[in-house]
């Protein structure tokens, strides 16, 4: 049994494992975690650049595993079970939740940020938070969900429709997840990225285009779409404030903007791009309850991510797993870590 702990920034440990003691509380289950997928802010945490992140941690919060024992009113859930968890814990009280905005509760916890996450063998989650995984997904597919989630997010604040032309900053594991639910609704996508591998990986995901940002002028690219107007929709999935101003340039009158990033620095917008166009910019965090809608996309094989697990680590080789994301970043897509082994 193991636990991946960082105690202090720059310092990742392979800890032991400890069960959770006694039952499990009202309303909560014991999860065996079998699978996790090491994410973007994982590594933020590691680097101190987490600004909710307190220490020590231990991390992780995408992961799915299999129930083990369930506690007291739990009664959509049983034993060997296998789910996926939902890292975000709302208060269900306060104005954000009220009007169903519970992924920015004013109190809010995630799994592996403000509480200890999944990158340990059990821990005791609440049922609420547990998706069921059918038959037909893979345990590995179901690690997905949660990343997915987030590209779902972003789209259900933008809206997304097939007669959308979206253009998509990044072909990072933020992108390829906006790609694939963008191309689920019918959009028209293009990819902007300064790495060669990451757009073939967009090409083999549907991309309709793909534009080398190192080479290529992206606005230049991308000026004769939707009638010469420009992209409908434009998301920055790169997570770099000086795209937002770009992006109001080569979006279409009545556009619509997703930023994901969470960089503190300020963006040089200027407020008559904005106003001339009647833009509008919308800010996403995490997941509004959106594992449920993911999880039917990947039963029903409208949604097929697979290939973006590039490699899978033994949970105890969890240093050599983050040394390989951090050193080699055009290598990987989504690296997992094996919890069952």
């Amino acid at each position: 049994m193991v636990s991946i702990v960082v105690d202090e920034p720059l310092h990742l440990r392979v800890a032991p494992g400890t069960d959770p003691t006694g039952a499990p509380a009202s309303g909560h289950v014991i999860l065996r975690v079998l699978r996790a997928g090491i994410c973007g802010s994982d590594l933020h945490i590691l680097h101190g650049s987490n600004p909710f992140a307190r220490y020590p941690r231990v991390i992780g919060h995408e992961f799915a595993g299999v129930i083990e024992e369930v506690g007291a009113g739990v009664e959509a859930l049983r034993a060997g079970q296998r789910v996926v968890v939902d890292p975000v814990v709302a208060c269900g009280h306060c104005y954000p939740c009220r009007i169903g905005r519970s992924n920015v509760c004013g109190n809010l916890e995630v799994f592996g940020v403000h509480r200890d996450g999944g990158f340990r063998d059990r821990l005791a989650v609440p049922a609420a938070n547990c998706v069921p995984v059918p038959d037909g997904v893979s345990t590995e597919v179901a690690t997905l969900a949660e990343p997915l989630s987030i590209a779902a997010n972003v789209l259900a604040r933008t809206g997304i429709d097939a007669i959308d032309t979206v253009l998509i900053y990044g072909a990072g594991t933020v992108g390829l997840t906006v790609l694939q639910v963008a191309k689920l609704h019918g959009a028209r996508c293009l990819v902007a990225d300064i790495d060669a591998a990451r757009l073939e990986r967009a090409r083999g995901f549907g991309a309709d285009v793909v534009i080398d940002s190192s080479r290529d002028d992206v606005p230049a690219r991308v000026a004769a779409e939707n009638d010469g107007l420009g992209p409908t929709l434009v998301i920055d999935g790169a997570g770099v404030p000086a795209l937002l101003a770009e992006a109001c340039r080569v979006a279409s009158p009545a556009g619509r903007i997703g930023i994901l990033g969470f960089s503190p620095a300020p963006s040089p917008v200027s407020q008559q791009e904005i106003v001339k166009k009647e833009l509008a910019l919308f800010g996403s965090r995490l997941n509004r309850k959106l594992l449920p809608r993911v999880m039917d996309w990947l039963a029903s094989g409208r949604l097929a991510p697979g290939a973006m697990i590039t490699q899978t680590f033994a949970a105890r080789d969890a240093r050599e797993a983050f040394d390989l994301v951090e050193r080699h970043p055009e290598r990987t897509v989504k690296v997992h870590l094996d919890f069952a082994g």
